[in-house]
């Protein structure tokens, strides 16, 4: 796996610290990594993006950044509104491809949902991981309501013949409740796919170091880590 993509189940879920958690156990692992964000929405130019918050937790990756818009709204409507252009999906994909050329692993972080547009002609984040043939990590919340919008993504996914590669709870609670705890087992199974970790909340609030130190530990196998899944619902 050269390109894997990581889309959310919405929004404000933990879909950077995702990210950032993948990016620092493949560095761990001595691999090359570049975070690609494919539009950045609701920050000034002169902010720091979500590929910035991934470099400063996860370390020496190469960060890109495709466009970035002022107003805190959907790719197209922020486009359209500040009369900026669109990223399309085709841009995605040729992006993801040439950091894929230098760098053994790239991380394509979409914005919100699998479905937002990026453009007015409808292009998604699942019309780049065509393009580019590329695996889904699809980064949910753990509470509830969480097993509908999984479950819908995971649809969507499957209806294109991608590949849902897995589930990552985002933000665990310190002190989870009764759905919570249920949805540890109830998500792999409406997502048909496996669950490949539990970010706890807060998680990116950690200093750099301990981040990088700890993240493998959040992460199953197939991601590079050592979280136990059978474990983490057996202490639950």
């Amino acid at each position: 796996m050269t390109i894997l993509v990581i889309t959310g189940t919405g929004t404000e879920i933990g879909k950077t610290v995702t990210t950032a958690a993948v990016a620092a156990t493949a560095l761990a692992a001595g691999r090359t990594v570049a975070v690609l964000k494919a539009a950045q929405t609701g920050l000034r130019p002169d902010e720091r993006g979500d590929a910035d918050e991934c470099a400063r937790l996860a370390g020496a990756v190469t960060t890109a950044e495709l466009a970035r818009y002022p107003e805190p709204l959907a790719p197209a409507t922020a486009a359209r509104r500040a009369g900026l252009p669109p990223v399309r999906p085709h841009e995605i994909a040729e992006a993801a491809a040439k950091l894929a050329t230098e760098h053994d692993l790239v991380l394509v972080e979409g914005a919100g949902g699998l479905l937002v547009h990026f453009d007015d002609e409808g292009g998604t984040l699942a019309d780049a991981a065509e393009l580019m043939a590329a695996p889904v990590l699809v980064v949910a919340s753990a509470g509830l309501g969480t097993l509908n919008v999984t479950e819908l993504t995971a649809r969507e996914l499957r209806s294109r013949g991608l590949n849902l590669f897995g589930v990552v709870i985002g933000s665990w609670p310190d002190s989870p409740d009764l759905a919570s705890r249920c949805n540890v087992t109830d998500l792999p199974k409406v997502a048909r796919a496996p669950l490949l970790g539990a970010l706890p909340a807060g998680f990116g609030a950690l200093t750099p170091a301990d981040f990088r130190t700890t993240a493998p530990t959040w992460l199953a196998a197939e991601l590079g880590g050592t979280w136990d899944g059978g474990a983490f619902r057996d202490g639950i």
